[in-house]
């Protein structure tokens, strides 16, 4: 993921490998549907690749990038059959409870055992309770995402077809409209609603999840070390990728396609990082300065650590904190990449190792962007919805408070600390906050917006910050400003 989040059990997403993973370009209409690249006749093999890597990503033993990648690395595929493929698998993984749900109400799809001309069986599979019961192949999946959610045509498909397979579209196209539940009709699992519900009206639910189910934008940071976003827009633009400048970050630029950029110029040279706009918002809120003392204390493959040091001009000190060495390993290349010499990563057991009890009283700024559900980047990850639990996500919640009561104690007196999530899950945003605050009244809470606003970003994003895809255009982020009274 581009800008290196970092889930909880089960681990949301892979982290970028010191670049930009490459995204295949997608436009979209509607509550999530995706529009395919243009296909004359879709070939029986591409088809079956398809849903191979559906079926690979449903397993959810790995993220769904990871799983995508080691796919492809299998099996070797020209650029625009990779873009069909991944744009297929995600698109199952954000409709999957719809298509399900059609599914199930339609004939069962036996096609191995189905001779040319003969058409679906009725009722349930052997075993099964009811047709709601039984399970649903990737195959049916694919076809079902293919036909109703990209709005591919019989005769686009056809040609790709198993026997029997055709009548069963069409016997599924002939079925009234079944009647879904709420979290039918919002793709979610139904632990995810039952979260949601209480603060949250049918509407507001709606509108939420039709912005997670449609596919993320490119988001691009400059790095103003080495260039000016006006200029870097221009040098994308003579080569063909039209980019514009990001509506609040002073930093983003959004790309109306998704290229490939870990060879381009602007990226090898470090002019440029791939990131959300709502994560640069994360960087600006802590406003660094030179010659201070700066901790990123979950830093990841830094991501954040990069837009901070660019904030500090390369001076003071900046500590990159992660428990995984594998994952600071990426940040190094990294950071001599954007030409910081400030960055000092460094890998800790847990939030009380001693490298981070030497620090305490110390530090001017510290980013807490803490191990979350990753709710809030289902546009980039559909498939966290379904490998996160309501034990996972409880599991988080004591984390989430260690490790800012742990951070916390980095600051001197008149330090600011910003504790962030990409999460949409109170319990993991406001509740830790407000529970932490309670306990240390040597801390006071800071206005978000304020904080933005000083530094000429007119945003609407309350107290807290609360970022939305459906209201801002970002994956949704969370965000305190905590100050340490003096």
């Amino acid at each position: 993921m581009s800008d290196d989040r970092k889930h909880g059990k089960p681990r949301g997403t892979a982290r970028g490998a010191g670049g930009p993973r490459r995204d295949a370009a997608r436009t979209t209409t509607g509550h999530g549907a995706e529009q395919p690249a243009a296909v004359e006749g879709l070939a029986a093999d591409l088809l079956n690749a398809a849903v191979a890597a559906t079926a690979a990503l449903l397993t959810f033993s790995q993220p769904a990038d990871a799983a995508l990648s080691a796919f492809f690395r299998a099996r070797k595929s020209g650029a625009k059959d990779r873009a069909f493929i991944a744009e297929t698998a995600y698109a199952v993984l954000r409709r999957k409870r719809l298509l399900e749900r059609l599914a199930a109400c339609g004939p069962n799809l036996e096609p191995a055992f189905l001779a040319p001309g003969s058409t679906p069986k009725r009722g349930p599979r052997p075993g099964a309770a009811s047709a709601g019961a039984r399970r649903i192949s990737p195959r049916e999946l694919v076809l079902l995402s293919l036909s109703r959610v990209r709005g591919m045509s019989q005769r686009q498909l056809e040609g790709a077809l198993l026997p029997g397979e055709v009548e069963w579209l069409a016997e599924i196209r002939r079925q009234p409209e079944p009647e879904l539940t709420l979290a039918e009709r919002l793709d979610f699992p139904d632990w995810l609603v039952e979260r949601l519900a209480p603060r949250m009206s049918p509407e507001e639910l709606l509108a939420l999840a039709r912005a997670l189910n449609t596919p993320a934008p490119l988001d691009l940071r400059v790095n103003t070390l080495k260039a000016e976003r006006e200029g870097v827009i221009a040098r994308l633009a003579a080569d063909g990728i039209a980019a514009t400048p990001c509506p609040y970050s002073p930093l983003g630029v959004r790309l109306k396609t998704k290229p490939y950029l870990q060879k381009h110029p602007a990226y090898l040279d470090g002019s440029i990082e791939v990131q959300d706009e709502g994560s640069q918002l994360l960087g600006i809120l802590l406003a660094p300065r030179r010659s201070e003392m700066v901790v990123d204390f979950c830093a990841g493959a830094g991501g954040k650590t990069l837009i901070l040091g660019a904030l500090m001009r390369s001076t003071g000190r900046l500590y990159a904190f992660d428990v995984s060495d594998k994952r600071l390993a990426k940040l190094k290349p990294r950071a001599a990449r954007a030409g910081l010499s400030n960055v000092h990563p460094a890998c800790i057991s847990g939030e009380n190792d001693t490298r981070v009890k030497r620090l305490q009283g110390k530090a001017d700024r510290v980013l807490v962007d803490a191990p979350c559900s990753g709710m809030g980047t289902l546009r980039r990850n559909p498939d966290l919805k379904w490998r996160q639990s309501p034990q996972s996500v409880d599991e988080l919640v004591v984390k989430q408070a260690a490790i800012l009561a742990a951070a916390a104690k980095l600051l001197k007196p008149g330090g600011r600390l910003v504790y962030a999530t990409c999460s949409i899950l109170a319990e993991e945003n406001e509740e830790i906050v407000n529970a932490f605050l309670a306990a240390h009244a040597d801390f006071r809470r800071l206005s978000a917006q304020e904080v933005l606003a000083a530094q000429g970003i007119a945003i609407d994003c309350g107290e807290d910050m609360h970022l939305s895809p459906q209201k801002h255009g970002t994956d949704a982020f969370y965000a305190a400003v905590l100050e340490r009274t003096k």
